[in-house]
């Protein structure tokens, strides 16, 4: 019956979403626009910031949203973790309540019932949906069983280690990036490595010389090179670790000026990702080179950034003004295609966003707990209409541009010696 009402209720943005086409593409080449279609809200969370998005891979009209706060002088109203659907925007399908602030989440892309969550309080966790009763997670982390000190500010799900265990990794504001089994009825966690500040040193009792610890703020895998992944950190170093040399990176750069918020590889291409931080810039990187390919400035603090599942060039990104600013590589190197506002109150800052894996849609958070879904232009989706398309040919469309890019990136290496990296290049401003 809610459904029905729903279908009734929503009719005008479903078929929006089903047919409507912006017909000014046609007028204005190298220009698109974000078309608002579903609020997603929930009484309870009404005063609580938007702190994860992560979409199903099995279904794709569902998605999680992480509800906390980033006032860290206000962490008494605890979390709550709601699964929203499409075909229902008036009620979330599942909601958890946690006793401090959701400040992550991940959905296994292989076990879609079992969704992972950090908190403030250092914890992570682990729900599944497919039980009756599911309001307690069935995997929790304790001080006995080496709970982070320090908000947990991501989560994500790997493939099973080589004895088929399900393990998921953790970066948390003390600095550590942990590896979490899920062994029969038991959480079992392993430090992997340590973000330390390059250089810096203090004094330790007796003399001794110790690593200063910097926090973790991000972590990004490599889909291709699974034994490759980043750590990014509040000072703006970026850290390039592997599984096979724990306790050791392999390099550390300075890849932002302020806090480091996001770390993307992307799905095309083995050598590229993305970064974003509190400095207001996006950068794209090739990671076997020392400065980054393109950086753009946005004028404002930048939450999130994230791929498009359907073209290696295409990216989003949201800022704490309030608008989310689409880019396509391939059509302009320099500036987006798209910066627009999609807030209702003024100072309302946008926190994450996440696009569709399915659908020409993405998703994006506030501070004030409203998901907003939008649908892409014609413009802003051109590869999905390339009859040819195949993952060959977007990893060719990337490896155009990194070519683009790399000769005058090398000359610049060469002609400082090799010795430090040269200067990074001004930023774009869009």
């Amino acid at each position: 019956m809610e459904r029905m009402v729903n279908q009734n209720t929503y009719d005008d943005i479903s078929q929006d979403f089903k047919y409507y086409e912006d017909a000014g593409d046609d007028y204005k080449e190298g220009r698109g626009t974000l078309l608002p279609l579903w609020r997603f809200r929930y009484d309870k969370a009404r005063k609580m910031a938007v702190t994860a998005l992560a979409w199903s891979p099995l279904y794709s009209d569902l998605f999680a949203v992480g509800h906390g706060s980033y006032d860290f002088n206000n962490q008494s109203g605890g979390g709550i973790i709601c699964l929203h659907s499409l075909k229902n925007p008036s009620f979330p399908e599942f909601i958890f309540s946690t006793g401090c602030g959701v400040m992550c989440l991940d959905i296994h892309p292989e076990h879609p019932h079992l969704l992972a969550a950090g908190l403030y309080d250092g914890t992570v966790a682990v729900y599944n949906l497919i039980l009756t009763e599911r309001d307690q997670p069935v995997f929790r982390s304790t001080v006995d069983t080496g709970k982070h000190t320090d908000p947990v500010w991501q989560v994500c799900w790997q493939k099973n280690d080589m004895e088929g265990n399900i393990n998921f990794y953790s970066v948390s504001a003390d600095g550590r990036v942990v590896i979490w089994r899920l062994i029969k009825n038991e959480l079992q966690w392993e430090d992997v490595v340590q973000v330390s500040l390059p250089g810096e040193m203090t004094e330790g009792v007796e003399g001794t010389r110790n690593n200063v610890i910097s926090s973790g703020t991000c972590i990004g895998f490599n889909p291709f090179l699974e034994h490759l992944f980043l750590v990014g950190s509040e000072s703006g170093h970026v850290y390039t670790c592997s599984k096979a040399y724990t306790k050791h990176f392999l390099n550390v750069t300075k890849n932002h000026h302020m806090a480091v918020h996001a770390l993307r590889w992307n799905p095309f291409h083995q050598n590229v990702f993305a970064s974003c931080g509190a400095d207001w810039t996006v950068r794209i990187w090739d990671h076997t080179l020392s400065d980054p390919m393109f950086s753009y400035d946005l004028n404002s603090v930048v939450g999130d950034v994230a791929w498009s599942p359907f073209s290696s060039t295409v990216f989003a990104a949201v800022t704490a003004d309030g608008k989310v600013h689409v880019f396509d590589l391939s059509v302009n190197k320099y500036e987006s295609l798209c910066v627009q506002s999609v807030i209702q109150k003024k100072k309302t800052r946008l926190t994450h966003v996440a696009f569709n894996p399915v659908h020409p849609l993405l998703c994006v958070g506030d501070d004030r707990g409203t998901v907003l879904c939008l649908k892409l232009s014609p413009n802003l989706r051109k590869a999905l209409r390339e009859k040819n398309k195949t993952n060959e040919s977007e990893k060719a469309k990337m490896e155009k541009l990194i070519q683009f890019v790399r000769e005058p990136l090398l000359e610049l290496q060469t002609s400082s010696g090799g010795k430090h990296p040269p200067p990074t290049p001004p930023a774009i401003t869009t």
